[in-house]
């Protein structure tokens, strides 16, 4: 992870800062620059920082080769100058030089810049809002900077101040562990500062106490994971409440405790069959793959609405899929029925930016990139997004991709009218799959039929035009690989 790489690089003897920052990938927290940047140049990549979770910006390092500074020096106030001069309202930076050796093998300096998160949406002075997502700073559209001012309402949460709570009350072998994690020397003081997890008054902040805090539920009730295990593929309801006994169980403390236990959990409860491993013998493989649903828990842990009272995440294990539900919709940048062409926006970009340094996240499109890639290598149908008006749910289904070459005889996107039937507990009439997709209705409508002529769906009505005429899976299909 680069964090960790770029705080290793800027505590290095000088002989090594340059090479290590020059090795160091540019990502969603890092970025190199040349010397020889006009200033005015230097606003949209603070800018798309402030926009996002903050990170570092090397100056002097172009090409593969270390630069240096102080061949430039009367550019250094220039740049010192650009969140004053070149951003509106004016992004919170902090300017360090840095001691190295050039490639020529000279005495220099790198200038760095640290961006904080913000709360608020900045621009150029020209007028540009950009966003960093992953290694780009990317212009924003309209309706994109609109949705960003929207998310931003909702992202200064895990900056408030959590009252009362003071250094005493963190949970210190976590703080030595992150310590450890990300090479720092300094006081866990300091470093809760540096990560911006501190308010500017020296107080703990929400983000602080929900990663360290020894128990954060006593000022955020809700922040828990709860991991259910039901005995039929439906819920059910009062009598007929197919919930397995003892197998209702919730976890608390901070973040990476909660994500710790619940993973364990999951991994107990999860059903497994017993296939052919590519050892050649019989091996216990659960139904849907470990790193996907690990993704999707650490996804929900890290972005949720921590704001949200009275909700919490729920992990439902079922006989044929796992479904992890997590408070709070996608952010307005986002479309859940496209979630692979999801822009990153994190709604907690501080407790994002510690779980990154901790291994136990990355980046949210990423993340998701991963879910997606991890169900078809393992020949499983693609996850599907629910979102309601206060959560996103995530379902990972034990069911097989169509065979290849039934896929070619369909219109492209027919199996994504499969996954969501799959993902539904009930028949769903043409409507609503068209919502689902975000297609019309005609568009879904050739999909269907021809998933139909290959009796792969039925439909199930009365008449040509019952308006409660519903399409549902057969019970047995014979044209799915197994």
């Amino acid at each position: 992870m680069t964090i960790a790489e770029v705080e290793t690089a800027l505590a290095a003897p000088r002989r090594d800062v340059g090479a290590l920052l020059l090795a160091a990938p540019e990502d969603q927290w890092y970025d190199r620059k040349n010397v020889l940047l006009e200033p005015r140049d230097l606003a949209p990549a603070i800018v798309a920082f402030a926009n996002a979770e903050g990170g570092t910006i090397a100056i002097g390092l172009h090409n593969g080769k270390v630069q240096g500074v102080d061949a430039h020096r009367r550019k250094m106030n220039d740049f010192r100058q650009v969140p004053i001069d070149f951003t509106v309202p004016p992004v919170r930076v902090q300017f360090l030089e840095i001691e190295c050796v050039n490639s020529e093998g000279e005495s220099d300096h790198l200038l760095v810049v640290q961006v904080e998160p913000s709360e608020v949406v900045h621009e150029t002075q020209k007028g540009d809002c950009y966003l960093r997502i992953g290694d780009e700073s990317r212009k924003l559209n309209f309706n994109q900077r609109q949705e960003l001012h929207f998310d931003k309402g909702q992202s200064q949460y895990d900056g408030f101040e959590a009252e009362g709570v003071t250094i005493s009350d963190l949970d210190a072998k976590l703080l030595t562990h992150y310590k450890r994690r990300t090479g720092a020397s300094d006081t866990a003081q300091k470093l809760l500062a540096a990560r911006s997890l501190m308010t500017r008054k020296g107080k703990i902040n929400n983000a602080g106490y929900l990663l360290f805090g020894k128990h954060p539920q006593d000022v955020h009730p809700q922040a828990y994971i709860r991991v259910i295990r039901y005995l039929s593929t439906e819920r059910g309801t009062g009598s007929s409440l197919s919930l397995e006994d003892g197998a209702d169980i919730r976890f608390e403390g901070p973040i990476p405790y909660a994500i710790q236990g619940a993973s364990g959990a999951i991994d107990e409860l999860i059903p497994k069959r017993r296939s052919l491993g590519e050892s050649g013998t019989f091996e216990s493989h659960p139904i849907v793959p470990r790193n996907a649903w690990l993704e999707g828990l650490v996804n929900a842990a890290v972005h949720r609405s921590y704001s949200l009272a009275g909700d919490h995440i729920r992990v439902e294990i079922f006989p044929n899929r796992i479904e992890i539900e997590s408070p709070g919709r996608f952010p307005g940048l986002a479309n859940p029925q496209r979630p692979l062409e999801i822009s990153r926006f994190a709604r907690n970009p501080r407790i994002a930016r510690v779980c990154a340094d901790l291994r136990i996240g990355q980046e949210l499109g990423e993340g998701i990139k991963r879910i997606f890639a991890e169900m078809r290598r393992v020949g499983l149908t693609d996850p599907v997004y629910k979102q309601s008006a206060g959560s996103v749910r995530l379902i990972l289904v034990d069911m097989q991709r169509l065979d290849p070459r039934i896929a070619a005889k369909l219109p492209r996107g027919s199996q994504q009218v499969l996954d969501v039937l799959r993902a539904s507990a009930n028949p769903l009439g043409t409507g609503d799959i068209a919502e689902a997709l975000g297609l019309s209705r005609p568009a879904t409508k050739i999909r269907l039929k021809a998933l139909e002529d290959l009796r792969l769906i039925r439909w199930n009505g009365k008449s040509a035009k019952d308006p409660r005429a519903v399409w549902s899976l057969p019970e047995d299909d014979q044209f799915l690989e197994r």
